[in-house]
């Protein structure tokens, strides 16, 4: 009996997610094909208002509502009068429409998955919002019933209104973002009627004033609105540090806010076939309907987590360190299974390891474990493809933040404590000696203290440390400061000599300055005050201390473009630094091979710059792995003016710059960046026939064309690992492998290349 009901709950538990998945993917909306009673159809974006109840497109520049406790139901094909005009049986699977009092609302969706997805999130949306209605209607004070939701959150429905059918409820701003407003103009006495916005928080961390803010609607009609509208500000939002050849994640809590967030990645590629990496950043494609949370960077791997507590990972396998259980790599986003009933809250990337940790504070760490090292912390040497829990010291304590550096890893708990646990080379696991530990071991030297953070780089270690200042009895009598150890080979550790650090030894030219986030690069260590300000030390071979005049022996003020702005998170890879401001904007500076400073180039550069391809992405994380870097960034809303601009060059339209539709995403493109045609189109009304498509997609769908004609597999990425674009050699230092290293671990410093591959095997041999 318990078996069945565990396999029901399972049941239920898929049917859930999948619906959420599918509301998610409303929300952030697609080019449809819209159906109506005059001329040919046309594609239209679509999507779903924040509080689930408002169905949005845009047909020209005008916009246009349908509230869907108006609709009496949804019906799949094209049976409808409207369909009847244009008939394409070939589509048939791929539409679907909404029957209104009004009419009916036709559309075909793109390929039958979308309009699965599509068809099952606005079927279970109706039929709430009809539940609601009726319940509604049996009441006297005409209070709707609350709302029943598959979400983790449980949330109301607000009152229902009539059919929005005019733009006269939109007021602009002055930055072009749509506040839709309650069409009655009083709030509701539970406050459940809000104000939607589509602009982000100002500032990542906000004030006590944003913080406590909510969405209101002024009194009066929706074309009498006073004063400004308040943008709800994301409470303890969770953010991914990410380190050099590793990566950390710190966790508080899931009041996040309301705002939908998208992947953007640039740099060494792994995440798509291309073979060429992004110079500039690019969405990653499967994360487009995942609601992403935060999302952690290492050696050509990434994983993310989202909303839910569900923890995805894609790349190139190694030892396991992607979680799924086989021996493959992934392109994109996939889901992993064991931990799907888990709750994850943080999750960081090694080279060769992956931590996470549940809601509850359990750590779960997955990969290579065959190093002799006890690099995951289970006592043994074996190797784990799936997630599994961390036992031992661990038991009984609530993990709150966890690094991954190549070989060790670190792990904070929620009352302060740091254990460390893998390689002791260097003493970079900070317990007096260069002994390896194969289970978490707490930092005996830091008993007493409250660490806050930590980061691992490949050899060295750095925490923020809370520290007494003053007077005991004073309110403010506590300074994060910032503590290193490990090898100090090129001024890394901040201590201004060269002699190895066994233990945490405070940085004592900042022990005036307070610091809350640390981050490590291979021979770099980067530091961000409560003010704001970026601190960096140790080597500026690549213009990675962001300072001109640095000569790397001494921590060094990070200033240049960020002399005026106020830095909210920092990020680490293994020779260049990315960085958040109270703006939304990223600044990255350091090496510039394989564009991972998604400048458009591979330039190098020497001080803080401005990523001008995200200036309006609204970007809220960021996270940096070896050769890489990431963002989630708010998902941004489909307007009219997606209209007028180009969607690839970005240029305007105009009477020589003519708009074109691509025939397989639906979006906008000039001559220029549609000049191609090619079968197979999603929405070509032929598909035996040439249609016109962006470049983008004519890759896709030539690529897919020449898997279904080749008979052969390509090059796996595991064959081809080294054969790919490289950057200039540098050799590594003897420190660096120590003699117990064998070919494994030479393999994952960031100059193994082509270069270094052959000259390691050479000298081996």
């Amino acid at each position: 009996m318990s078996d069945r009901m565990a396999s029901q709950l399972g049941r239920t538990g898929t049917a859930e997610r999948d619906i959420e998945l599918a509301i998610t993917a409303l929300k952030k909306g697609t080019y449809l094909l819209k159906y109506g009673r005059r001329g040919k159809p046309k594609f239209c974006p679509f999507r779903l208002s924040n509080d689930e109840s408002i169905l949005i497109w845009f047909s020209g520049k005008e916009e246009k509502y349908l509230r869907l406790s108006n609709v009496s139901r949804i019906i799949s094909g094209q049976r409808t009068p409207i369909f009847q005009r244009h008939p394409w049986p070939e589509k048939e699977y791929q539409s679907f429409s909404l029957i209104s009092n009004d009419g009916s609302l036709d559309v075909i969706c793109k390929d039958k998955e979308e309009a699965e997805v599509w068809f099952s999130g606005l079927k279970t949306l109706i039929s709430r919002s009809n539940i609601r209605k009726s319940g509604s209607d049996s009441r006297s004070d005409g209070i709707s019933s609350e709302a029943t939701s598959p979400r983790r959150h449980t949330r109301q429905s607000s009152p229902l209104h009539p059919i929005f059918d005019s733009a006269d409820c939109l007021q602009k701003d002055r930055k072009d973002h749509f506040f839709l407003h309650n069409v009655l103009g009083s709030p509701s006495s539970n406050g459940l009627d809000k104000t939607f916005s589509d602009a982000p928080p100002k500032s990542f961390f906000p004030s006590e004033s944003e913080s406590g803010s909510t969405h209101s609607a002024s009194s009066g009609g929706s074309n009498g609105m006073n004063g400004h509208n308040k943008v709800m500000g994301v409470d303890a939002f969770r953010v991914s540090f990410s380190s050099a050849l590793s990566s950390s994640s710190q966790g508080s809590g899931r009041g996040d806010g309301d705002f939908l967030g998208d992947v953007y990645m640039w740099g060494e590629s792994f995440w798509d076939d291309t073979k060429a990496d992004h110079v500039l950043p690019q969405a990653v494609e499967s994360a487009v309907v995942l609601d992403v949370q935060s999302v952690a960077c290492g050696g050509r791997y990434a994983a993310l987590v989202t909303k839910r507590g569900e923890i995805f990972s894609w790349g190139e396998e190694s030892g396991g360190r992607l979680g799924h259980g086989v021996d493959s790599k992934v392109l994109h986003p996939k889901l992993i299974d064991s931990l799907c009933q888990t709750n994850v809250e943080l999750v960081a990337c090694g080279e060769y390891h992956t931590c996470g940790v549940s809601l509850s504070g359990d750590l779960y760490t997955w990969g290579d474990g065959t190093h002799n090292y006890g690099l995951l912390g289970h006592e043994n040497q074996v190797s784990h493809w799936v997630p599994k829990r961390v036992t031992g010291p661990l038991d009984g304590v609530r993990v709150s933040h966890i690094s991954c550096g190549p070989w060790h890893t670190a792990v904070v708990t929620s009352s302060g404590q740091l254990f460390t646990f893998g390689d002791g080379t260097f003493g970079v696991l900070g317990h007096g000696d260069r002994i390896s530990v194969r289970q978490p071991r707490e930092v005996e030297s830091l008993k007493g203290f409250r660490t806050m953070q930590a980061a691992c780089g490949v050899w060295h270690t750095a925490a923020v440390v809370e520290v007494m200042t003053g007077n005991s009895d004073s309110s403010n009598s506590s300074s994060g400061q910032l503590f290193t150890w490990g090898d100090e080979d090129k001024a890394r550790l901040g201590h201004g000599d060269k002699e190895p650090k066994l233990v945490p030894t405070c940085v004592a030219s900042l022990a005036e300055t307070s610091f809350h986030q640390v981050t490590c690069g291979h021979s770099l260590t980067v530091a961000l005050s409560n003010a704001g300000q970026v601190y960096t030390m140790g080597s500026s071979v690549y213009g990675q201390l962001g300072n001109p005049q640095a000569s790397g022996k001494h921590p060094t003020l990070v200033e240049g473009n960020l002399s005026k702005v106020f830095v909210e998170e920092i990020a680490c890879g293994a020779y260049h630094v990315a960085v958040l401001t109270s703006r939304a904007e990223v600044y990255t500076w350091g090496k510039g091979a394989n564009g991972r400073l998604g400048h458009g180039n591979t330039d190098d550069r020497n001080s803080p710059t401005l990523v001008q391809a995200l200036k309006d992405k609204q970007a809220k994380s960021i996270s940096c792995g070896t050769n890489f870097t990431a963002a989630i960034c708010l998902h941004k809303r489909i307007s009219y003016l997606d209209h007028s601009i180009c969607s690839g060059c970005r240029s305007p339209f105009n009477l020589k710059k003519k708009r074109h539709n691509c025939y397989h995403c639906g979006l906008f493109f000039c001559h220029a960046c549609s000049d191609k045609k090619a079968h197979k189109a999603s929405m070509a009304p032929n598909p035996k026939k040439p249609y016109r498509v962006c470049n983008s997609c004519f890759v896709k769908l030539s690529k897919s064309a020449g898997s279904n004609t080749s008979s052969h597999e390509p090059l796996s990425r595991r064959e081809s690992k080294y054969q790919g674009t490289v950057e200039p050699l540098q050799k590594a230092k003897k420190h660096d492998l120590p003699p117990h290293y064998g070919h494994g671990r030479f393999a994952l410093m960031e100059s193994m290349t082509v270069v270094d591959y052959k000259q390691s095997t050479k000298t081996r041999r």
